[in-house]
């Protein structure tokens, strides 16, 4: 028996890619709600708002890299300075199109980020995810 993951946090400045990933997702089986950013910026307030709603907090972010204003590292330096009850539990995914390869070397020494995906998501990309970081088979080990 697997468990659900009850929220999803994407935080993307495309309008585009932000829909067709919240369609992948909610095509996946054990995803369930999902939430929708377009910067950095709202998503430290979206997180910030669930400390008072604990039904906002997402259990996993798909983080854009490359987004004006404030880019997906630096969202991370803001979100790594967030009361720890807001940040504790998120699975951090880094969703993006970038092939720096300084990306993927900063994203796998971050101890905030627990993957690189390359947009779009798929299904089965949430399958390897879900099954590497979510699963109660996976928990339990």
């Amino acid at each position: 028996m697997n468990s659900i993951i009850k929220n999803s946090l994407l935080i993307d400045d495309d309008k585009a890619i932000n829909f067709f990933n919240s369609y992948v997702i909610a095509k996946h089986e054990f995803f369930n709600k999902i939430e929708m950013v377009s910067s950095g910026k709202a998503a430290l307030e979206y997180l910030k708002e669930s400390l008072n709603d604990s039904s906002k907090k997402p259990e996993i972010i798909f983080l854009d890299i490359n987004m004006p204003a404030m880019n997906g590292w630096e969202f991370l330096v803001e979100y790594e300075k967030l009361d720890k009850r807001i940040t504790s539990g998120i699975r951090v995914f880094i969703l993006s199109t970038s092939e720096n390869p300084n990306d993927l070397k900063k994203s796998k020494e971050s101890d905030l980020v627990s993957g690189f995906v390359n947009k779009p998501l798929t299904i089965s990309v949430l399958d390897k995810i879900f099954e590497e970081h979510f699963s109660l088979s996976h928990v339990a080990q």
